[in-house]
């Protein structure tokens, strides 16, 4: 190539001017081929009676960093650095510009300092530049540090200031802060636009602050800003997580009627949200209404209505999508097989979900936690414990993450059988391990142990659970429910006592829990009297001592 280029200049007498290399350099042609925009800088600068000018050096950097070439960027600038060219604005700007939107921040604050030495006062597209580059960055603080520069300066804050600024806030998961900004932004008299709303939605939908991203929603529509669909999956997205798939959905007409199109991630997000409410033909309805407004299921969208399926009981239905899935050569995942290995349990139709089990690896689909727990669920929940805890051991041998929740399987399948010692060292060996117990666990343990009699032992327990961070705050109440229905009434006010007694509870609170267990249990009679009495929050006077009169004189009077 140089060759050439020599040959045509003698030729023609061309003489090679900077304005012309950097024009030349400014291409967008040559935005795939930076090699050859650095061989022609490079054999420019070559010529007689030619030196290279800032805006040479300005134009490769610029093209370099829009490439993602950094290495070079860095080394075409470490030239410049040797240079004793003048700064000026203008240069300035596209330098601060493209060192920013890479993260070249040492670069970028050498030109900074170079404007300041050179007696450039930056506009607000310089402090946009250098606001942009400081985010991209993560350098939040300095850029806080030079937001507050321009709020107490000449230039003031635009939009876009506020936006970047909103951006790296978000990115830091300093989310109220850029509230905060937001807020006082609106007092500064600069008004949001889209782009402000969309990163603070999309903030508040990753920390699944789903209220404010709906409030988000309805401050665009009431300014009348243009809602970009992306807002939309968002709304609808996160009502649907709630379980309000009501609003969801008429936020998804409201949507239709403005003439946006739906997505799949909308469509799969409202099915997900309808089947949980167990509203499965809406579901379905709405998986058909998406196959003919001419989308395309995903394997989220068939993994999401086969999970529905099977989680109402429609096993036939949710058989029938894994087969079209499979036939289409649709990807099959964990999910597919986990949710189908749950329906066929839930329905006691456990050989069948260890079919599905056991076909996964012939359809190369590795096991994960979630299906191995739904098998195990299934096993315990039929009474076949021992092929329970053969699975349980597989898992391990087969490298299988044991969750606590497959803990909790066992040891509420274990205690049901009546197999408590068995409970109890799977429980050390869940402490052994160093997984932490959750509240549904303690209450499969203390459920069992109450039903076995060993109500003191659940007791200490619990206590010890207190150091590890793990406070199950209805355990006293669930142990007084299960006593309570069990027709167990003077261990339940025994346990009362003891609750109390220790300081753990207030009276008043345990007498609550105590009638609500009693009349859950059907013994109305006990209920009112407790009620209607002073005990367990009461005293008797014995000459100048006070007792309290316990929870056991319901049962002893």
């Amino acid at each position: 190539m140089e060759a050439n280029l020599d040959t045509f200049c003698k030729t023609f007498l061309i003489k090679l001017s900077p304005n012309f290399v950097s024009f030349v350099l400014n291409s967008r042609e040559l935005l795939r081929k930076p090699d050859i925009a650095l061989r022609f800088f490079y054999w420019a600068g070559k010529q007689k009676k030619y030196n290279q000018k800032l805006e040479c050096y300005v134009s490769l950097i610029e093209l370099l960093s829009l490439c993602g070439d950094l290495d070079c960027a860095r080394r075409v600038f470490s030239e410049l650095e040797g240079m004793s060219f003048l700064m000026n604005a203008s240069s300035a700007n596209s330098l601060i510009k493209s060192f920013g939107s890479v993260g070249m921040v040492e670069e970028l604050l050498w030109v900074w300092r170079q404007m300041k030495e050179n007696g450039i006062d930056p506009s607000l597209y310089t402090y946009n530049f250098l606001m942009n580059g400081l985010v991209n960055s993560m350098f939040i603080e300095s850029a806080e540090r030079v937001f507050e520069a321009m709020e107490n300066g000449k230039v003031e804050p635009d939009i876009v200031t506020y936006n970047t600024l909103f951006k790296g806030y978000c990115k830091a998961g300093q989310v109220q802060k850029a509230f905060d900004k937001f807020r006082a932004m609106e007092a500064r008299n600069v008004q949001p636009d889209k782009v402000t709303y969309m990163t603070l939605m999309q903030a508040c939908y990753s920390k699944e602050d789903f209220d404010s991203c709906l409030s988000l929603y309805h401050e665009m529509e009431e300014k009348r800003l243009e809602i970009p669909p992306h807002a939309y999956t968002l709304v609808i997205s996160g009502l649907c997580k709630r379980g309000k798939c009501m609003e969801g959905y008429a936020v998804f007409n409201d949507m239709i009627q403005k003439g946006y199109g739906a997505n799949v991630a909308i469509y799969t997000a409202m099915i997900d949200s309808y089947s949980k409410c167990g509203s499965m033909e809406e579901a379905v309805r709405l998986f058909k209404r998406m196959e003919s407004d001419g989308l395309e299921p995903d394997e989220v969208s068939y993994g999401v209505i086969i999970n529905g399926l099977c989680r109402n009981g429609r096993m036939d239905e949710a058989m029938g999508y894994f087969e079209f899935c499979k036939g289409k050569g649709m990807p099959i995942n964990s999910m597919f097989y986990s949710s189908l290995i749950n329906g066929f349990g839930k329905a006691g139709n456990v050989e069948e979900a260890q079919t599905i089990f056991e076909e996964m690896v012939d359809n190369g689909c590795p096991r994960d936690s979630y299906c191995y727990n739904a098998l195990i669920d299934a096993l315990a929940k039929s009474g076949n414990t021992d092929e329970a805890l053969a699975l349980f051991k597989r898992m391990e041998d087969e490298g299988c993450d044991q969750t606590v929740y497959t803990y909790t399987i066992l040891i509420d399948g274990l205690f049901k059988e009546h197999k408590n010692e068995e409970a109890l060292k799977l429980w050390d060996i869940m402490i052994d391990k160093g997984i932490t117990p959750t509240a549904a666990s303690f209450r499969a343990l203390s459920i069992g142990l109450c039903l076995s009699g060993k109500v003191a032992r659940a007791c200490k327990i619990l206590d010890d659970l207190a150091p590890m961070g793990v406070i199950p705050e209805t355990a006293f109440e669930d142990m007084l429910n299960v006593l309570c229905k069990a027709g167990r009434i003077k261990e339940a006010c025994k346990l009362a006592d003891g609750i109390v007694d220790r300081g753990r509870e207030i009276p008043g609170r345990i007498r609550t829990v105590l009638i609500n267990a009693l009349r859950k249990a059907g013994n109305s009679d006990l209920a009112i009297k407790l009620m209607h009495s002073k005990i367990g929050i009461g005293y008797d006077r014995m000459g100048s001592v006070k007792k309290r009169v316990k929870f056991q004189e319901l049962v002893s009077s």
